[in-house]
């Protein structure tokens, strides 16, 4: 697998691919969240490309204390190769190239298969409750 930063190109297919991964919920416009990353540090949107098709995505972020994962997919068909493992490496170089000392992510406690592979790459639960507070509601 190839990965790359994120081009206008590839919208369309990442966004297939987010929505079959199940990562698009209804309060979350895909193509908004695109043109928002692509406003903050664009280069933390990488794509994983195999025989010319996207098929992994990963969205970082770092706004000077955390860093944050988003928007991490593999295509079923092609999970358990390892290219969930080399996105997220790939992504977490360069957040903490940038000096970032810790990375967050989170995932719906539901969703026991991810946070199994998060734990397995070595991300643990920080056990804190996750707020929010939405500003601009896509739906």
């Amino acid at each position: 697998m190839n990965i790359r930063p994120y081009e206008e190109k590839d919208r369309k297919v990442v966004i297939a691919l987010w929505n079959q991964c199940g990562l698009v919920a209804p309060q979350n416009d895909p193509n908004k969240d695109i043109d928002r990353k692509l406003k903050v540090d664009a280069d933390l949107f990488l794509v994983g490309v195999v025989n010319n098709s996207v098929v992994a995505t990963v969205m970082g972020g770092y706004e000077g204390h955390r860093g944050w994962i988003n928007y991490l997919a593999v295509s079923p068909d092609h999970q358990r190769k390892g290219y969930g493992q080399a996105i997220m490496k790939e992504v977490e170089l360069s957040i903490t190239a940038k000096g970032c000392p810790k990375i967050n992510l989170q995932v719906r406690n539901t969703n026991q298969t991810v946070i199994e592979f998060y734990k397995a790459i070595g991300y643990g639960n920080d056990d804190v409750v996750g707020l929010g507070k939405r500003f601009e509601h896509d739906s």
